[in-house]
């Protein structure tokens, strides 16, 4: 089982030590580093691989935002740059944060089952990452037909539309949920499924996700339903172009007919 080097900032020495005694409780993560502000952990990380990073928001000197935009456009360099999870008590980030393709954002006051659950899904995407780098597989051209075809680790695996309910952004992966609740991943980005998909049967209505028009049940403001049970966001940007594809041809109206 591979281990993962972890670095966690926060200026808070309370909350450091939360987190230091909760992931201390993964057995895959190796805390190498604990940084009370960004600027040390802007040190650390341009000194060693890092694989992840629990990063705080607001901090002196340099913000999570700042610490991970740093590693965007002053470390190109490196061979491989670390997997971000922010955690903050001001929710009012998460958007700013997901455009920027972090691969969770955990609210404060911070829990064991939320750490854990934000934890697997970075430890998830890393060994998915690591295991596509070795084996450089390349996804199938999607064809408008019925369904499509994915490598999955040394597989090809065949999807059909109808059964997919909605694909989930893991950075340069996607996660894809079918109805019968499994999962593909995949070494192809959300954007090139987008690309690839047909857009009569699915929309992007989300930085992070991708609907199957049929599985939608309900559309909120700012969110919608899928299969009767998967709650997604609906970015505010994007809602009107769906609405008008899906809906708005649809919709049963109050005015009736003259002949009626």
């Amino acid at each position: 089982m591979k281990k993962y080097k972890c670095l966690i900032a926060d200026d808070s020495l309370m909350e450091l030590d939360i987190m230091e005694m909760l992931l201390g409780k993964i057995g895959q993560l190796e805390i190498v580093a604990i940084c009370d502000n960004g600027l040390k952990a802007q040190q650390v990380l341009a000194s060693q691989e890092i694989d992840l990073v629990f990063s705080d928001i607001n901090m002196p000197e340099l913000s999570g935002i700042s610490l991970l935009k740093s590693m965007t456009a002053g470390h190109a360099t490196r061979r491989k740059a670390p997997v971000f999870i922010f955690v903050s008590a001001h929710p009012e980030y998460a958007v700013e944060s997901y455009d920027l393709n972090v691969i969770d954002y955990i609210v404060k006051p911070v829990s064991l089952e939320r750490v854990l659950r934000s934890a697997n899904k970075a430890i998830e995407y890393l060994d998915m990452k690591n295991m596509a780098e070795a084996k450089q597989p390349q996804a199938a051209t999607i064809e408008n037909d019925d369904y499509f075809f994915i490598r999955e680790s040394n597989d090809l695996v065949k999807l059909h539309f109808d059964k997919v309910a909605y694909i989930e952004s893991m950075g340069d992966f996607s996660k894809i949920f079918t109805l019968d609740d499994k999962r593909h991943i995949t070494l192809v980005s959300l954007k090139n499924l987008e690309m690839q998909l047909p857009a009569s049967r699915f929309s992007r209505i989300h930085k992070q996700y991708i609907v199957n028009h049929n599985h939608i049940t309900a559309i909120s403001a700012d969110e919608l339903i899928v299969n009767g049970k998967y709650t997604l966001p609906l970015s505010q940007s994007l809602r009107q172009g769906l609405l008008d594809k899906v809906v708005n041809k649809k919709i049963v109206t109050r005015h009736l007919s003259k002949e009626n």
